[in-house]
């Protein structure tokens, strides 16, 4: 675009709202699809190939480090089975299998969400892509520069976290909110899929302000008082 610098960056992770609506792409498990999840549609391998090609112990793991899904050993079984049965063509054959993995009852989520989360990072390698991302602030942000990062996942958010805190410990700015900003009611019923995004904002190219040990000395003797009141 011709720009040297940018005043902010917004990164707003995973995928988005008109992707999962789209069944040919590959991400929905309530319409039926392709086993695809890429992100760009047009080059790479397909979910389809990674479940081939993936053993089930390293399927397993995936499920379990990128969706925390808590049957990753069974899912990644019947997700195996299902292959060599030629019982795994479309995004409802996984969302059954994972379904099929849960006991019978209520569950909060649909059994099938961490799976399809969890083997479309892993496709799109997008904690990777979120690190080299964040790699790029120094070059491509101006000083002073915003960065906000919308995750919503535990463990973006922690690259996130770890990544502010880091650029805050090396003087490259200061983190604006020391906690992440989420949704409010209004906005969660108007957006549900908004009720697990986290907000984290830092100041680049500003350091955080002194403080004198003076100050810290009174606000630890404050807190120690009331403690004790």
């Amino acid at each position: 675009m011709g720009l040297e610098r940018a005043a902010g960056l917004l990164l707003d992770l995973g995928v988005s709202s008109p992707q999962l609506d789209v069944a040919e792409r590959g991400f929905s498990f309530a319409r039926e699809g392709p086993l695809d999840m890429r992100m760009d549609d047009s080059s790479g391998p397909t979910v389809h190939e990674l479940l081939h090609a993936t053993p089930e112990s390293d399927l397993a793991d995936i499920l379990w480090r990128l969706g925390e899904e808590r049957l990753s050993r069974r899912i990644a079984r019947g997700i195996k089975q299902a292959l060599a049965d030629g019982a795994m063509r479309t995004t409802l054959d996984l969302a059954r299998v994972c379904r099929d993995a849960y006991p019978r009852g209520h569950h909060r989520i649909d059994p099938a969400t961490r799976t399809f989360q969890a083997l479309r990072m892993a496709l799109n390698d997008e904690l990777g892509e979120l690190e080299r991302a964040l790699d790029g602030c120094q070059t491509h942000l101006a000083s002073p520069g915003v960065v906000a990062v919308i995750s919503f996942h535990s463990l973006e958010d922690r690259i996130v976290k770890q990544r502010f805190r880091h650029w805050q410990a090396t003087e490259s700015g200061r983190i604006l909110k020391p906690e992440f900003v989420t949704a409010d009611e209004s906005e969660r019923q108007a957006n549900p899929r908004s009720r697990s995004a986290k907000l984290r904002v830092f100041l680049w190219g500003q350091s955080p302000p002194a403080v004198d040990p003076a100050d810290k000395y009174r606000s630890r003797r404050h807190r120690q008082g009331h403690g004790n009141r």
